[in-house]
């Protein structure tokens, strides 16, 4: 695949990866000794979130040699479940109480979200599917190939309110140099009954994080190489009208961190990672405040509490928390009327 000025999408990858680095580790050590703050960039963000807030941090030393992601809150049982990845545990986080192993063996689960059902969904990325785990423990495998391939490394899901299963397939990248069935990174979604698999998209670079609007007209898509987040509007059947794809929110900028995974608020602004610290966004993509955490890069994001006014995040070895003004858009979605 050829981009507008020539370059090839391999040396594009290669250059992006080897670029980010750099200045990632040149950047690193900056961004840890940033002392936890909120930054407020315009007057709307006093009606979602007091910039005197603490940013609390309340668990830390997961990851495993992986990334601490895919938060999601339970809001029947009143915890937060979310993924250690190189550890190959799901771990279980109790307001006031802590943490514990809540399951192992994993398979390398990232991303986690629940269907309409209340069954935990992840992408098991070293197994390259995505799972339901069913009320009984055992598993159903959602997806894992695409018109008779294999998958790729499944990233991130959200469920839509009609039970349709929306995930990224991201990894096929040269520099990694493993051999894929799939030569695309994709964006895919699952019919409610599992009977079908459409592809949405396979023209972003590496697409991470994903999310739908609160009204669910807008999906939105990151792409963690160009560190930004790129919009398409769904058509009634549910598919992305692809010639409506245009750039939401640009997050990069001198500090590291980027778009990993994102949430959006009852509202319609949308947070996530972004250079230095978690954005939230209007939902004419306008940048309303940062949230400081003073780690290198924010991997995923979940609303919770027992009225959705919590901001639960993850970076790479920590879980913490900002209290908001604005309740999230809850999980799972709630059915809408047609």
């Amino acid at each position: 695949m050829q981009y507008g000025n020539g370059i090839s999408r391999r040396h594009l990858l290669a250059g992006a990866a080897g670029g980010l680095a750099i200045a990632s580790g040149i950047r690193e050590s900056a961004a840890q000794a940033a002392k936890p703050h909120i930054e407020r960039f315009a007057p709307e963000l006093d009606a979602i979130l007091d910039a005197g807030q603490p940013v609390l941090e309340l668990a830390t030393g997961f990851g495993g040699g992986g990334n601490t992601e895919g938060p999601v809150w339970w809001s029947d049982g009143g915890f937060l479940l979310f993924s250690s990845i190189g550890e190959q545990r799901i771990i279980k986080y109790t307001p006031g109480q802590g943490t514990g192993v809540y399951r192992e063996k994993t398979n390398g689960a990232n991303g986690n979200t629940r269907d309409m059902q209340g069954r935990l969904v992840s992408c098991q990325g070293l197994a390259r599917r995505l799972t339901r785990e069913e009320k009984d423990g055992s598993t159903t495998v959602i997806c894992n190939t695409y018109q008779g391939k294999r998958i790729n490394k499944p990233n991130d899901v959200v469920v839509k309110s009609d039970g349709s299963i929306y995930f990224t397939d991201p990894w096929n990248i040269p520099d990694l140099q493993q051999a894929w069935d799939l030569d695309y990174n994709g964006v895919y979604r699952v019919s409610p009954d599992l009977g079908s698999v459409n592809l949405l998209t396979r023209d972003l670079i590496l697409p991470n994080g994903l999310a739908f609007s609160h009204d669910e007209k807008v999906l939105y898509i990151g792409d963690s190489r160009r560190r930004s987040i790129f919009a398409f509007d769904v058509a009634e059947n549910g598919m992305t009208l692809n010639q409506t794809q245009r750039l939401f929110v640009d997050l990069s900028g001198r500090e590291p961190g980027g778009p990993d995974g994102f949430k959006v608020d009852q509202a319609g602004n949308l947070y996530t990672g972004g250079s230095g610290g978690i954005y939230i966004v209007s939902p004419e993509g306008k940048k309303l405040g940062r949230i400081v955490h003073g780690a290198p890069g924010t991997t995923n994001i979940a609303f919770g509490g027992a009225d959705w006014r919590t901001l639960y995040f993850t970076t790479r070895s920590t879980l913490g928390s900002v209290n908001l003004k604005a309740p999230g858009v809850p999980v799972p979605a709630l059915a809408r009327k047609v």
